[in-house]
């Protein structure tokens, strides 16, 4: 794996986030397919198949790579944007929907590694390796893909992630933290992931929280979404929970 190439950013925004990356001649930063947001002049961008961290991989290879992606929902290939200018420019990208861009120094994560969410990378410096985890755990997989399929981030450069409204940092010490299965975002992976089985089958009806939890063991850092996608779809649905709150008196949508 390369070393990564030492990009400077600047995070635009509150509620809705973009990440502002400065190239200098000849860097890179690799995105998913559609992020790009604006890009100065001399900045180049080229769709490729892979992340671009193995250059010497074959095409065997790179097919297998691509191929695990298209299991967490992400596009085939990813966009290089390589600075072919001869002084500094600046390329903007934008998160999918509504939320906290994280940024994070992968060579300051334990093994220069960190797990996200199956949808939460957004872009990183050239160099950083992504790939396919899946959670072998039985908990996991009987809640589909949340927690079942999950993507590593590799290096020692800067990796931005995207997450669901507010973002909370914790530091774990050798403590155990239960949380709900949509709203981890990312996890340092020494980390122990698990989704387990929690109160009763009244509780999932009557309580409003389901009846599997995430369960987070050991020490290092996490992080934590309040609004991921899943709860986002949810409440701007016509049949969700909030479809009748848009009424502003108490006889609500009798004569609409």
């Amino acid at each position: 794996m390369n070393r990564s190439h030492e990009i400077d950013y600047r995070i635009i925004g509150e509620s809705i986030q973009i990440v502002e990356v400065e190239l200098d001649p000849a860097e890179t930063v690799i995105a998913e397919a559609g992020a790009m947001l604006y890009m100065e002049e001399g900045i180049l961008f080229e769709t490729k198949m892979g992340d671009g961290s193995t250059p010497n991989q074959g095409l065997f290879d790179k097919l297998l790579s691509a191929g695990s992606r298209v299991l967490t929902g992400e596009s085939l290939f990813m966009t290089h944007f390589t600075n072919r200018g001869n002084k500094k420019a600046k390329v903007g990208f934008s998160a999918p929907y509504p939320g906290t861009i994280i940024s994070v120094d992968l060579a300051q994560s334990p093994g220069n590694e960190l797990v996200v969410q199956k949808d939460g990378f957004l872009c990183a410096a050239y160099g950083t390796k992504l790939s396919i985890v899946f959670n072998r755990k039985i908990g996991a997989g009987l809640v589909g893909g949340e927690g079942f399929i999950l993507e590593k981030l590799q290096g020692d450069g800067k990796a931005f992630v995207h997450a669901g409204g507010t973002v909370i940092e914790r530091t774990l010490s050798n403590e155990t933290l239960r949380v709900d299965t949509g709203c981890v975002v990312a996890f340092e992976s020494q980390i122990d992931f698990d989704v387990e089985t929690t109160g009763s089958l009244k509780s999932m009806i009557f309580g409003g929280a389901g009846i599997f939890l995430a369960t987070l063991r050991g020490t290092g850092r996490i992080w934590l979404q309040s609004m991921p996608i899943r709860k986002l779809v949810q409440a701007l649905s016509p049949y969700g929970r909030n479809s009748g709150k848009e009424a502003g008196s108490i006889l609500g949508n009798l004569f609409e």
